[in-house]
């Protein structure tokens, strides 16, 4: 497996032979069941976690952060991402596929221009509590 990291583009394919080649050539296919990788990801997922703990909200770019902070943080978003795909993959899941299917599903679930005018006007009133239903309207926290 020398020279991945040479790759140019990374495709979710490309990451699920290298995990289903990785696993086989270690013997590790016995113990990828979807209930074993699924607990394995959430245990990735709290690693992750923790990177964030204690650093309340952080912007975009993560300019105050260390190198090796952000190292870290790409190594534990990769733990995610592969177990996300190996899973995936040992459910039969074309996960590029499903992805896309949801993006649409979600755009008519929360159309742009309802959800829009929803951000508007909560930013107008911070405290006002306003949610962008599934139906395409607009409602306050006290209907």
């Amino acid at each position: 497996m020398t020279g991945v990291a040479d790759e140019g583009t990374v495709t979710l394919d490309m990451l699920k032979q290298l995990m289903s080649q990785f696993a086989k050539e270690r013997d590790w296919e016995r113990f990828h069941s979807p209930r074993n990788l699924l607990l394995a990801l959430v245990g990735e997922v709290g690693e992750l976690s923790e990177i964030f703990q204690w650093k309340g909200e952080v912007p975009k770019g993560l300019p105050n952060w260390k190198e090796e902070e952000k190292v870290h943080l790409g190594e534990e978003l990769s733990d995610v991402l592969l177990y996300l795909v190996r899973l995936s993959d040992i459910c039969g899941v074309d996960l590029g596929k499903a992805a896309l299917r949801k993006v649409e599903l979600n755009a008519i679930k929360y159309p742009a221009k309802v959800c829009k005018e929803v951000s508007t006007k909560q930013d107008e009133d911070s405290s006002a509590t306003v949610t962008c239903t599934n139906n395409g309207t607009a409602t306050d926290g006290d209907t």
